[in-house]
């Protein structure tokens, strides 16, 4: 909108500025929707070829998979990538839009008209909000479940005995006492595994691990190297016991019949609740005598660990519901202060304000096997930080500060 035609529609006459501040109400939404769009469209281009790229652009190179599957990956993949997008297009589209009607002086003549900022930006603000509920179903219901089946999908290309019965990211009962968990399985070979040893109280923790199959006897042993016991003991002192190699055997009935379980990461909101109620029940134990731990009676929940992981992904996806919203609340006063009309700072600045933002998930999620350092309100801070610093620029651009 030109600076003229702005002018032109400023008279003394209350009524005169109530229709020109609809006026630019409507041009200020409709830039920010416009380049919205353009930029949410942008970045899910950019997320889909890092995942198809990786996982199945390599498949069709080398003839295990049809062009017509690739096409089938990147539908499933859209509603997962879309929870990253949005947040990121309304950020930039605030600090874009903003930045040009601060440069071009129209925000100048709108405020000499007697028409304040926050008046201006109220259909922004509501627009920001729809996009968080949006946010919202994409990332606790559509996101995950289309996740899942683009990861069916894959599995049905590169499907392998070992990936099949132990997948990685799934708490999976391996056997009548024992819940394993790893962070990375790659042809049996795993990183970061975990298990869990519920009739001894104990929990085994391996930098690496190997799946050893004998076909002859269909009888399946999980080789854990390096590994560390800790032992809960009763007077609440873990005892802890270092080992260079620990068997365990694994009951791939009872572990394939849970392989089609979704992953922590990839489960909707309803199905992370329902297990974390799953994992904080008690669970029936025999009573045991161990001549380290003393005797152990009662029926003992998961570990406070397992329970703190989905803890945090339950609140990462809720907290990511209002990224948008804390996105535009930051994003609008930064933009009038920059004062640029140029596209690559606004972009540079809505990346630099993303890694800002996600680094704090990141750590939450690193420490989600943590749960002294309660990560699951961690992955709220961001949230708090951007929307209180966002108040207060915009508090302080309304007085023209």
């Amino acid at each position: 909108m030109p600076i003229r035609q702005v002018c032109r529609c400023f008279f003394p006459s209350n009524f005169r500025n109530f229709a020109c501040l609809k006026t630019l109400q409507k041009y200020l939404t409709t830039q920010v929707l416009a380049t919205s769009l353009l930029t949410v469209v942008v970045f899910t281009f950019v997320l889909l070829l890092g995942n198809v790229l990786k996982e199945i652009l390599a498949l069709l190179i080398a003839g295990h998979a049809r062009f017509g599957l690739v096409i089938e990956a990147i539908v499933l993949l859209i509603p997962f990538v879309l929870v990253f997008a949005l947040p990121m297009g309304m950020l930039t589209a605030t600090l874009l839009v903003f930045g040009r009607f601060s440069a071009d002086q129209e925000l100048t003549a709108a405020r000499a008209s007697g028409i304040s900022l926050l008046s201006l930006i109220m259909p922004v603000l509501l627009l920001s909000l729809l996009c968080s509920a949006v946010s919202a179903l994409m990332s606790m219901e559509l996101g995950p479940r289309s996740r899942v089946a683009y990861l069916n999908l894959r599995f049905q290309l590169q499907a392998d005995l070992a990936n099949v019965q132990l997948p990685e990211g799934r708490f999976i009962t391996i056997s009548t006492n024992y819940i394993f968990y790893t962070e990375k399985n790659q042809d049996g070979k795993m990183d970061n595994v975990m298990v869990d040893c519920l009739d001894r109280n104990t929990t085994l923790v391996a930098p690496r691990a190997e799946i050893e199959f004998n076909t002859t006897n269909q009888q399946c042993i999980l080789n854990l190297f390096e590994a560390r016991s800790i032992t809960r003991l009763t007077n609440g002192v873990p005892a802890v016991t270092s080992f260079s190699h620990v068997s365990i055997p694994i009951n791939l009935n009872l572990a394939k019949s849970q392989s089609s379980k979704p992953g922590i990461t990839d489960m909707t909101f309803g199905q992370l609740q329902d297990e974390l109620n799953q994992l904080q029940q008690p669970m029936p134990q025999t009573t045991s005598t161990n001549e380290s731990a003393g005797p152990v009676h009662g029926e003992p929940k998961a570990p406070e660990n397992f329970i703190e992981r989905v803890r945090v992904e339950i609140q990462r996806q809720l907290a990511f519901s209002f990224a948008s919203f804390g996105f535009a609340l930051v994003g609008i006063p930064l933009g009038i202060r920059v004062h640029r009309r140029e596209t690559n700072i606004g972009v540079a600045i809505a990346l630099v304000l993303v890694l800002i933002y996600y680094s704090f998930i990141i750590l939450a999620e690193e420490l989600s096997f943590r749960p002294e350092f309660s990560p699951h309100l961690i992955v709220w801070l961001p949230n708090f930080i951007f929307q209180a610093v966002g108040a207060v620029l915009l508090w302080r651009a309304n007085r023209g500060t």
